[in-house]
């Protein structure tokens, strides 16, 4: 393999030789150590993740989500999960063990992971929904140079959120943080883990795919939606928009500013 990098002598350290590695993304890769198959990740914000991963992971009937076998400040190592076909079982598996997770209270408003896929945030946490969104969205939109669009939502946000107490979120739920397991479950990866309104997650998968019906029926059997929920997620996907204007620029202005014409 010639000279290898720093992340492979540290997965070969702790987990035995390493005998074959592919990769699966920017910084992502398939290991073979010890015998045994794993995902290693390398770069800033892997400890996040490592947390968040654990967090996830200690809430009963949540997602699945891969066991953390080591973690330090830039690399990040997980049991591999192997994936099948997408089923409809996987999809109402996925709305009842997601709903489950958004029983589970969180202690404040925000917190947790300080990046959002590549995106840095202010981990900082709010006494109430309004102060966590309002400075979260004021954040990103300063970055994105699209504060004319989005600050006069954050003005209303008292009004729009609807009342509740936070609870824990995966924080970073598209499509492509979804694997479908061999073993029937649906299996969630990459989190950005907060305290924040369950409606998030729900919006963002709708953002970068449709919700089949049968998932959101499980979800809603499990943690019923509360009335005007389908109105609201232009609003929480102004996160996920503006994260995506930072990072890609493109179209994703003109999105989050349709987004935020709906709500002044």
């Amino acid at each position: 393999m010639g000279s290898s990098p720093t992340w492979l002598t540290t997965v070969a350290d702790r987990l035995g030789p390493v005998t074959e590695r592919s990769p699966l993304g920017t910084g992502v890769w398939r290991v073979t150590a010890g015998g045994r198959p794993y995902a290693v990740k390398h770069g800033s914000g892997v400890a996040d993740e490592a947390a968040g991963l654990r967090q996830l992971g200690a809430v009963p009937s949540a997602p699945a989500v891969p066991e953390v076998v080591h973690a330090d400040v830039d690399v990040l190592v997980t049991s591999w999960v192997a994936t099948g076909p997408r089923t409809p079982a996987h999809e109402v598996e996925l709305g009842r063990t997601l709903a489950e997770l958004h029983l589970w209270p969180h202690v404040t408003w925000g917190g947790g992971s300080s990046s959002i896929g590549a995106c840095r945030v202010t981990a900082a946490e709010g006494e109430d929904a309004p102060t966590f969104y309002g400075h979260r969205l004021a954040e990103l939109a300063r970055t994105a140079h699209l504060e004319r669009a989005v600050l006069p939502v954050v003005d209303r946000l008292p009004e729009l959120l609807p009342p509740e107490a936070p609870a824990l979120l995966h924080g970073d739920l598209w499509w492509g943080n979804v694997l479908w397991g061999a073993d029937g479950r649906a299996w969630v990866i990459d989190p950005s883990v907060h305290g924040g309104h369950p409606e998030e997650d729900l919006a963002m998968l709708a953002l970068f795919g449709p919700v089949p019906d049968r998932l959101l029926s499980a979800y809603d059997e499990v943690r019923p939606l509360a009335d005007g929920w389908r109105d609201r997620q232009p609003l929480f996907q102004l996160v996920p928009l503006l994260v995506h204007a930072v990072l890609f620029g493109g179209g994703y202005p003109s999105m989050v500013r349709d987004a935020a014409a709906r709500f002044v």
